[in-house]
This record gives structure tokens, C-alpha cells and sequence, in this order.
């Protein structure tokens, strides 16, 4: 498959959703990437911005089972991944696996800290390793395996709040906002007729999997490799090159798995626009959903609230980019 086609497919892509889903660009874009890069996105916005119908519109585009999952506070790690059943077989009664609602290839985690760490943890293997344990046994899933998980950030009452562990395992944390004036008169007038549009295909799991080894392969210059690192080297207030305002208000700094997510997306985000390597820019572009949920800020932040995206910015404007090859 060769750059253009994937260019122009993920444009039949996003032509698709948005005849279901009215503006949300970046968002759709940064979802895009992250299944391109084979990594998990996190979606934080208030209720009734359509995350749910994002994620279901993007599956459908894209021939993809989904399974949606609803965490609560009772819901149990065999909730998600299934449990031995006893049925009466050829040799008698026996046990037999009953898979669970992860065996698809895009998850919606709904309201994903609203269920205890025992049962996020069981999402997590399936996130980090790509299988399934149950009962002594190991099942693999099948890929295209995508996580999308949403957060309420407004209500935090009787919440579990995922661990600094687990939202390292997302290689995004996407802000779902609220829509413009003019897409919210759209948004009203298109879901209050009597015509309901249908997202149709595009491509299959096996075109998916085929985009997905060609992101590896597209090449990342060193100078946008060293740049990418020096962006999260930075963000550690205890190392030398730490901007005055990371050292003033940042506790941790992001890890090495934040680097391989800003190359990795930079990389799919050269594809989307049908480049041939990755660019500066496309690391750039991606900083804030890789950073926000990685970086923790210390109490002095907290208590005059400096926020994580405000700390990117900082790292963006401080740390010096190679000069001349922003493109």
C-alpha cells in the first residue's frame, strides 16, 4: 500500500464520519492517528458531545466490529474478558470460554474511572499485551485491537481515578470540546429530522493492519527523532535542559514511552497528509494530546491552576526546534 492510497483513503475516511459527525476535526484526526499508530486513545469531555457515536461512526467506516462497554462500580474484570461456563459436552459436563465484550476490534471503555483498579487493570492487559487471561489461560486478541476510553472531567464524585501507570498506556489524551455556534445549529437541525444518514465502509481490517506496519516504515529524520526527545527530556524538572517554568511547576516529567508516541504519531500524521517522512511539525502538532495526561503538575500548579497543557505550550515555546525544518 503506498503513501497516496493511504492519504486518500483515510480523506474517504474522514469524508465519511463527517456526515455523521459535525466538526470535531483534531478529534477525529487524533483518533485516526492513534488506530493508525496502534495505540489507545483517552477522550475527556462533558457529556453529550457524541463521543460515543464518534467511536461507533469510526468502526463503521471502517468494517471493524465494536463492542461498547459500560464501566461501573460493580462491573468485574470477567465483565470484560469472559468466563468459563459449565455445559453439558461429548464427554459430559465441561468447561467451556465465553468470551467477553474485549474480543473486538475497537472498545469503547465508557466512563472508564468510574470502575475499581482491579477491573482497569484488567483492561490494561489487554491494552499493553494484546491478550486475554482467564482462568490459567491466555486468549489472543485479534488485531485491529483499538481502546477508546472516555472521562467525565467534571464529575469525580465515587470515581476511581486511573493510575499515572495505566494513562501511560494511552498514547493520546484527546479534548472533546464543545461545537462552534454555527455546528451546534447543524448539529440541531441534522439530528432533529426525520433522515438518519448511514456511515457506509471504506476499508477493511486486513487495509488497517496494512496501514498500520506501513506507519513503522515511514522514516523519521534524526534532527525530528532528537527533537521529540529533547520536547520530553525537558518536561523533567529535574534535568539540566528543563525550561524555569517545568522546573516551577512540574512534580514528574514524561517518560520514554512519550518520545516513541510523539514519533510513532508523527509518523501517521505524515501519512494522513501524504508525506513521505515525518516532519518538525507533525511532532509539533501532536504534543499536547501525548503530554497533557503524562506530565503532574505539583501542588503550587494545582493551587493557582496551571493546568498540563499550559506547561506543553511552555515546552513548545522554550525548547529551540531545528532551524529551518519545521516542515
Amino acid at each position: 500500500m503506498t503513501t497516496e492510497k493511504i492519504a486518500e483513503l483515510m480523506r474517504d475516511i474522514r469524508t465519511r464520519i463527517a456526515k455523521v459527525i459535525v466538526g470535531q476535526e483534531n478529534v477525529i484526526e487524533q483518533v485516526l492517528i492513534g488506530l493508525m499508530a496502534r495505540g489507545h486513545v483517552l477522550l475527556v469531555g462533558v457529556p453529550g458531545l457524541a463521543k460515543t457515536l464518534l467511536v461507533r461512526t469510526i468502526a463503521g467506516a471502517m468494517t471493524l466490529d465494536f463492542n461498547r462497554i459500560q464501566f461501573t462500580p460493580d462491573l468485574m474484570p470477567s465483565d470484560i474478558t469472559g468466563t468459563d461456563i459449565l455445559e453439558e459436552g461429548e464427554r459430559g459436563m465441561e468447561f467451556r470460554f465465553l468470551r467477553g465484550p474485549i474480543f473486538a476490534n475497537v472498545i469503547l471503555a465508557d466512563e472508564i474511572n468510574r470502575t475499581p483498579p482491579k477491573t482497569q487493570a484488567a483492561l490494561l492487559q489487554s491494552m499493553q499485551e494484546m491478550e486475554v487471561t482467564a482462568s490459567g489461560k491466555t486468549y489472543a486478541l485479534e488485531p485491529p485491537f483499538f481502546v477508546l476510553a472516555t472521562q467525565n472531567p467534571i464529575e469525580q464524585e465515587g470515581t476511581y481515578p486511573l493510575p499515572e501507570a495505566q494513562l501511560d498506556r494511552f498514547m493520546f489524551e484527546v479534548i472533546v470540546d464543545y461545537p462552534t455556534s454555527d455546528e451546534e445549529v447543524r448539529i440541531v437541525k441534522e439530528t432533529t429530522a426525520s433522515v438518519e444518514v448511514a456511515t457506509e465502509a471504506v476499508v477493511g481490517k486486513e487495509d488497517i493492519i496494512a496501514m498500520q506496519e506501513m506507519v513503522r516504515s515511514v522514516p523519521a529524520p534524526d534532527h525530528v527523532v532528537k527533537y521529540a526527545v529533547s520536547l520530553v527530556r525537558a518536561s523533567r524538572p529535574a534535568e539540566e535542559t528543563a525550561t524555569e517554568f517545568v522546573k516551577k511547576w512540574v512534580a514528574w516529567g514524561a517518560g520514554p514511552r512519550a518520545s516513541q508516541n510523539l514519533i510513532l504519531g508523527a509518523k501517521a500524521k505524515a501519512l494522513l497528509r501524504g508525506a513521505d517522512a515525518a516532519a518538525v511539525g507533525d511532532v509539533r502538532a501532536l504534543a499536547l494530546p501525548v503530554f497533557r495526561h503524562r506530565l503532574i503538575p505539583n501542588f503550587s500548579a494545582e493551587a493557582e491552576g496551571v493546568k498540563s497543557d499550559r506547561i506543553v505550550e511552555d515546552l513548545l515555546d522554550k525548547v529551540p526546534a531545528p532551524s529551518g525544518k519545521l516542515a
